[in-house]
């Protein structure tokens, strides 16, 4: 089984959070696709086609699942982007929210996010969902 991992990268906490997702996953036996890892970092617009074809056109290609971090005031624009593609895809989303509760924040995720995936609150929720799917997906 493999999972795309989304989520915002501005700052040392998104990176670290993004980090103890792949960790956990690992732990579980389950390969992962970080895009700012396995393709790299935006330069600028000359850097947009390929982290396009890298992150989307090859990144998705054999990945079972989808695990988006929605830490923060916004979910950022490229996650809710993979979010609906995975969705449009078939493939299961879960998201995690560690911040606030989706009550609180759900006016910044939106009913479209909300409504789309299986959203925990804990590492521990994460793990619960991800054995979930491995058992279900074989």
């Amino acid at each position: 089984m493999k999972a795309y991992i989304a989520g915002k990268l501005g700052t040392s906490n998104e990176k670290e959070i993004l980090e103890k997702v792949v960790a956990l996953c690992k732990n579980l036996g389950v390969k992962t696709f970080l895009p700012h890892r396995d393709v790299g970092l935006c330069k600028g617009i000359n850097d947009a086609k390929r982290i396009f074809d890298g992150d989307i056109i090859n990144g998705f290609k054999d990945c079972d699942i989808l695990i988006a971090v929605l830490d923060g005031l916004h979910v950022g624009a490229g996650t809710a982007w993979e979010v609906g593609y995975a969705y449009a895809r078939k493939i299961p989303v879960i998201g995690i929210k560690t911040d606030e509760s989706i009550e609180e924040a759900f006016d910044q995720l939106s009913a479209i996010l909300v409504g789309s995936m299986k959203i925990v609150r804990t590492f521990g929720e994460l793990e619960k969902e991800i054995k979930k799917l491995i058992q279900r997906l074989g």
